[in-house]
């Protein structure tokens, strides 16, 4: 019965956004620029953008799999098969469209480009999939019937002492349970690695609110600790569990690596950027000990609180603030004292109610010009020689990759003997299949943020392709311990498997679990010089 629930559940999930149910309009973009994105030494391997701006649709950085889950608004974990580089070539669109246009309808505008520019084909197909079901508990749900308009899930800030672990407080206001399926797994990543269904049978709408600790938190939260699973038994009356139904998925049959050529009018009839200026801003002192926080409410308001101006510089220039050599000529007062921003976007950059999300790169662009107005910021780029990993060979223990995989690199799903569970030292867990080194060592960035701050370059001289588990620690469960090698540093004394606590720092997993080694080495990379800045910003 549970299966037949997840099966028909995970099918109305997925009904609307399939394509192929029923004749859609041909909708396409007025005119659209598609080139791959161009590679520099400090890339972000994230996509951006996706927000229609006065007639301007940008997406940046997009692997064919985001441009396929953006179109569609699927959950990439149900596109299956296509060629080996959907995960990892990257693209950036600049479109075209009129700019009342709804998001829908954006989205058949991407569907018709990427057939038109990349020739692309896709089927529907029915296949056995792995999914986590949100079912009732044992005993009565704790859920209160919504009083007022759906504000859906919001991530709320927690005032606590620095050094505090910070629980996850998520409160919701006339939610669905499908709508928070949905919405759970963009909260609680670490654990769901797999799409989050509803079958609790339950109707209506809900308020209630929901805590929890980051998988990689447990071990410093001590008694207070609670997963997430935990968290929904017993301050929800819910379940998740993971089951495996036949669920829809979409399979790519065809996709050119090219696209076909831009209009060579291209340039001169797209829109130019919004303005990279808040419409308002406030700057406040926060607490000394404010933790950190940051957000983006419907509407284009921007809420920081707890940020210094250095880590006010390096999220507008996207850049780690923890690497020092990559922010060069920062006051030594730039790291202590903490303020709290509010701002609101202009209307034109998506800062309206109805457009509910706001471009991140427009929002970086109009923090670089609030910092340059208040703080009297004035900058440069250069290339500098900086000290970054390097991968290199010590001795291999790598298994072949089954070329039947597509290549990519993730966060591994939940099994039922999971290592993470009886480690929680060790609370990353990564799986990549049919990779070569190359792209191991550009995915580490991305994988190990809290340790590795620029790209690791591939020094190994090994050749073929290769499937990798990799299990460890994170950077800041190795600084709590106290023993070295967290944030970035080279491995050290750091805490190694045979220690009490169950430790492993990255460095210590990759020589021992692959063996090979991660060196620090100097070479040029992109850095951000800082040649004039105020340590106490002007009024508001």
């Amino acid at each position: 019965m549970k299966r037949t629930l997840a099966a028909i559940s995970f099918t109305a999930l997925l009904s609307s956004a399939l394509f192929g149910q029923t004749p859609a309009p041909k909708l396409t973009f007025d005119i659209a620029d598609v080139h791959a994105t161009l590679r520099t030494n400090n890339p972000n391997l994230f996509m951006t953008g996706g927000v229609l701006r006065s007639g301007r649709y940008d997406l940046r950085k997009a692997t064919m799999l985001d441009l396929i889950r953006t179109a569609w608004n699927v959950d990439p974990a149900i596109v299956i098969g296509g060629p080996n580089w959907l995960e990892t070539d990257r693209f950036d669109i600049v479109a075209k469209a009129p700019p009342a246009t709804s998001p829908d309808n954006i989205r058949l505008m991407l569907q018709a480009l990427l057939v038109d520019r990349f020739k692309l084909v896709l089927h529907n197909d029915i296949k056995p999939m792995p999914a986590f079901a949100l079912t009732v508990g044992k005993t009565k749900p704790k859920l209160k019937e919504a009083d007022g308009p759906s504000t859906g899930c919001q991530a709320q800030p927690q005032n606590l002492p620095q050094g505090t672990v910070a629980p996850v407080v998520v409160v919701c206001r006339g939610i669905t349970m499908e709508e928070f399926a949905r919405t759970l797994r963009g909260f609680g990543g670490d654990y769901l690695t797999n799409p989050t269904i509803d079958s609790t049978g339950l109707s209506g709408a809900w308020d209630f609110e929901l805590k929890w600790n980051f998988r990689a938190q447990l071990p410093q939260a001590g008694a207070d600790a609670i997963t997430l699973f935990d968290a929904l038994e017993k301050q929800l009356g819910l379940k998740l569990e993971l089951q495996k139904a036949p669920a829809p998925v979409i399979v790519v049959d065809s996709v050119n690596e090219t696209p076909s050529a831009n209009s060579p009018e291209v340039a001169q009839a797209l829109p130019p950027p919004p303005p990279a200026e808040f419409e308002v801003a406030d700057l406040k002192l926060s607490m000394p000990d404010a933790q950190p926080f940051g957000r983006v409410l419907p509407g284009g308001r921007l809420e920081l609180q707890g940020f210094t101006l250095k880590m006010l510089v390096a999220f507008a220039f996207e850049v780690d603030a923890n690497t020092e050599d990559i922010l060069i000529g920062m006051p030594k007062s730039a790291d202590s004292t903490r303020y709290s921003l509010v701002a609101k976007a202009p209307s034109a950059a998506g800062g309206t109610t109805s457009a509910p999300q706001i471009d991140i790169d427009d929002l970086r662009l109009m923090l670089r010009a609030f910092l340059a107005d208040r703080f009297k910021l004035a900058t440069h780029n250069e290339d500098r020689p900086v000290s970054a990993y390097t991968l290199l060979s010590a001795k291999p223990k790598l298994t072949k990759a089954d070329p039947a995989n597509r290549t990519g690199c993730k966060e591994a799903p939940a099994a039922p003997k999971d290592p993470r569970d009886t480690n929680p030292a060790r609370s990353r867990l990564i799986t990549c299949q049919n990779m070569t080194m190359t792209q191991f060592a550009e995915q580490l960035q991305r994988l190990a943020p809290g340790y590795i701050h620029v790209p690791v370059l591939d020094s190994t001289g090994i050749e073929g392709n290769w499937d990798i588990t990799l299990s460890f620690s994170t950077a800041g469960f190795i600084q709590a311990a106290g023993r070295g090698g967290g944030g970035g540093a080279p491995s050290g004394d750091a805490p190694t498997a045979s220690d009490p606590n169950g430790g492993l720092t990255l460095f210590d997993a990759v020589n021992k679990q692959l063996g090979l080694k991660l060196e620090m080495q100097k070479r040029p990379l992109p850095v951000v010089v800082i040649d004039h800045v105020e340590e106490k910003p002007t009024d508001n």
